[in-house]
Parts: C-alpha cells; structure tokens; sequence
C-alpha cells in the first residue's frame, strides 16, 4: 500500500463539553472552567478530540492506518510522549484552525523486539490566526506481548474497587492517584481514545498480552498537570514536555509527586516513574 505524509488542516471548535467532563471525572475542587476561560495546559487534547466514523476503525478500536498515519503493521500502539509550547491562550467556545503531520517515521530494534517510532506535530491557530499551541506526539509500535497459555480471566478487572475520586493529598506536595475500569472508560469517551487496551480486559490480556486494563498515558499526563493547578501555580506554562516510560495498570496504587523543582512524576512500584512531565514557566507566556 503506498502512502506518503500530509498536512491534515481543519477548523475546529474548542468545545465545553469535553472540558466540563474532565472536570467531572478529577472531581478534585480545581476552579471550574467555563465558556470563555483559557483552557490549562493540555486539555486541548480534550476540547478538540477527532471522533472518527465507527467504519474507519481497526481491530484495535483506532483509526486503521494508511490514511493520515502510515500503515505499520506492529500491534501494540503507545503514546510515548511528546513536547507541547504554548504561545497564546485558547478560549473555551473558540474556533481554532489545526494542522497535523507526520514528520518522520522510523524503525528499530529494542529489548522488547522490533518498534516503530512515528511523530506527528500538530500546530493550533487562534481566531486571531495566531499560533497558539506547537506540539509534537511520539508514537510507538510495538509486537504484541506473550498471551498466557491459559486465558486471563476477566475476574480481577471486576472486582476492582470504585476509587471515590482519582486525587487526594496524602503528604507536602505528594498526592494519590487511584484507577478503576470506569475512569478509564469515561476517560477514553471524552478524548474518543476508542483503544480497546483501555476498557476492554479481554482484548487487552488475550490479543495485546497486558496483564490488565492499561491507563492511558494521556490520562497520566493530564494528572501530572492537574497537579499545578491543585497547588494554585498561577505562573503561565510556556513549554511542557512529557514521556510516559512504562505502563500503569488500572487498579494499580500510584502517586502523583515532585522529582525536582521543574519535574512531577507518576510512581507506583519501584523507583522507576511510569510518566514524567517537565515544566518550563515563562514570564508573560500564554497571554493575549
């Protein structure tokens, strides 16, 4: 199949509802954000989530490639991490023009096998036709895990606990982030992620070789962000970058905490984070 990278540009709404869902799952006391506000750093990946037509999608629930991304072949699909500048505010009920492309795609051979490593840059433009939002996403493919001989039985993703709400403070600057299925799935549907690793357990451990649901690692991410917000930073965010090193599994106990003065991280077991963003302030950055 031939394909060859192109820009993508649409004009799109920045849309309330999506916002006013992310805030309903944090439940987390943040300042409610309405029509007109500035949206916080990363929740565009809210407001302007694509809903693909159900006719497009693969055995995966994404998109099948070929189209606008390119058509590997690998299975697992991971939303590796990225870097996102912000040079103007994008207001809630605003029309903003995007252009997306794939700038590079590139194989390789790791520990786990063979991966593919695809990134796209998105560009948002304000109603003023200024460049609001710069953003690069890394993509990765990967072979499918080893699925157990014996199928996984869907038990253990049932009996997960409801998780109250997914934040509380439990020391200075350090907070708990809890998972359950219903999280994930609400998550998924305010993003239209329609990945099955993230809400459908059977798919996730008997095709894919997932030991459980996986927790998004836009979902992580957006946690890490929160956390400026629940400790009232009122600085403007010029740059952010971020990288989810190792998957979170749903039910899994993890905290959400400072590695330095411009790092937060996601822990669970191990001293290894399974997402890391840093922040880059700037004086002025995110103003009209």
């Amino acid at each position: 199949m031939s394909w060859e990278p192109h820009t993508l540009t649409t004009r799109e709404t920045v849309e309330p509802g999506p916002v006013a869902a992310l805030s309903a799952l944090f439940d987390d006391g943040a300042p409610a954000i309405g029509p007109g506000d500035p949206l916080p750093p990363l929740w565009h990946w809210l407001a302007l989530a694509r809903w693909p037509v159900s006719s497009v999608l693969g055995a995966d629930g994404h998109p099948a490639r070929g189209s606008f991304l390119p058509p590997v072949e690998l299975p697992r699909r991971m939303f590796a991490g990225g870097e996102v500048a912000f040079h103007a505010p994008l207001a809630v009920g605003s029309t903003v023009r995007r252009e997306a492309r794939v700038e590079s795609v590139t194989e390789k051979s790791g520990r786990s096998g063979r991966l593919v490593v695809v990134v796209v840059t998105i560009r948002l433009y304000d109603e003023r036709d200024r460049l609001a939002v710069e953003e690069r996403q890394d993509l990765i493919y990967r072979e499918a895990g080893a699925v157990p001989e014996e199928a996984v039985p869907a038990g253990p993703a049932a009996a997960l606990a409801p998780v109250d709400v997914p934040f509380a403070p439990v020391g200075e600057g350090v907070w708990r982030f809890a998972t359950d299925p219903t999280l994930l799935m609400r998550f998924s549907a305010a993003t239209s992620n329609p990945h099955r690793i993230h809400y459908d357990w059977p798919y996730a451990t008997r095709v894919e070789g997932y030991p459980g649901l996986v927790v998004h690692g836009p979902l992580m991410t957006l946690a890490l962000a929160e956390v400026l917000r629940l400790e009232g930073q009122n600085v403007p965010v010029a740059r952010m970058r971020h990288r989810n090193r190792r998957p979170l599994f749903c039910g899994r106990p993890a905290l959400l905490r400072r590695i330095d003065a411009a790092t937060l991280g996601v822990f669970g077991e191990g001293d290894e984070p399974h997402s890391t963003l840093e922040i880059e302030l700037g004086e002025g950055a995110g103003r009209a």
